[in-house]
């Protein structure tokens, strides 16, 4: 309950950095462009990431017959989730890592990398899975999509917001709005940063989520830790091959960072550290450190 409401606040927060922007840019009739910027925005998103996603990747769909045993385990594990038994696909890479995605639970799409389903074991491979399908019964999916949508909208509005300060507003009087000028060019400045830190800590906050909910539903936290533990190291050694742009935009969907080959700072990470993460699921497992 703590962590919707939570979620809720910061999707407000983002939704009224736009509105902000907005109405400093143009007044009124800049507010309404930015609202239905970002409807549209949040429209595509929501109704095209998956294909969108598969086909950055070159994901192909995985039939019955070409992994039995990795179809069962997703149907059982659905199952247990409540939810329909989503498509799977693999991704050609040898950095090991999975994601979900997909606009609701009926049109799911569970995608493993080559890499994934060759270090790890049944075990670690089911609390892979769980926390993925995870995701998709959270509606993970679409907070991350709107989220990433949102601050999308803002980098952009953004820009527009500094070139137009830049040239005097576009007409604008300096005395005209909160702020004038100055108030425009300062939120163009300071809004995209709090933008991107209000993305990655909604990104964070789903992460350990799911860990949480995906834990229940393999009922083995510490499997679950042992695989995050091979894919942290692994993602090191072997990140995912893909644009500066490609990886910003999808680095929040896997379950760990596949684009780094070092840790970052928490505060502008997509994903909380795989320490803390795998500290919380050995005291829900009562492991020891």
């Amino acid at each position: 309950m703590f962590n919707s409401f939570k979620i809720a606040v910061l999707l407000s927060a983002l939704t009224a950095l736009i509105l902000i922007i907005g109405h400093l840019f143009g007044g009124q009739q800049g507010l309404i462009i930015a609202f239905i910027f970002a409807l549209i925005m949040n429209g595509s998103s929501y109704w095209f990431s998956d294909r969108i996603v598969l086909s950055l990747y070159r994901g192909r769909e995985l039939r019955y017959e070409d992994a039995p045993d990795l179809h069962r385990i997703v149907e059982r594990l659905s199952h247990q989730a409540s939810i329909p038994k989503p498509r799977i696909y693999l991704i050609p890479s040898q950095n090991p890592n999975a994601f979900a995605t997909g606009r609701n639970p009926d049109h799911a799409v569970l995608a493993v990398t080559e890499g994934i389903l060759s270090i790890l074991n049944q075990e670690e491979l089911e609390g892979v899975l769980s926390h993925e399908l995870a995701h998709i019964r959270n509606r993970d999916i679409l907070i991350g999509s709107i989220a990433a949508t949102l601050a999308g909208v803002i980098m952009v509005l953004a820009s527009m917001a500094r070139w137009a300060a830049l040239f005097g507003g576009f007409g604008r009087d300096d005395e005209e709005g909160a702020g004038g000028i100055v108030g425009l060019l300062a939120m163009a400045i300071l809004a995209p940063i709090a933008a991107m830190l209000i993305q990655l800590a909604i990104s964070r906050s789903r992460e350990y989520l799911a860990d949480e909910t995906g834990a229940g539903l393999s009922k083995s936290p510490q499997g679950l830790a042992r695989a995050l533990e091979k894919l942290s190291l692994a993602s090191k050694r072997i990140p995912l091959k893909a644009s500066p742009t490609t990886a910003q935009a999808t680095a929040h969907m896997f379950i760990v960072n596949p684009f780094s080959g070092r840790s970052l700072m928490t505060l502008f990470s997509t994903h909380p550290s795989a320490e803390e993460r795998i500290r919380r699921l050995r005291a829900m497992g009562g492991m020891r450190e």
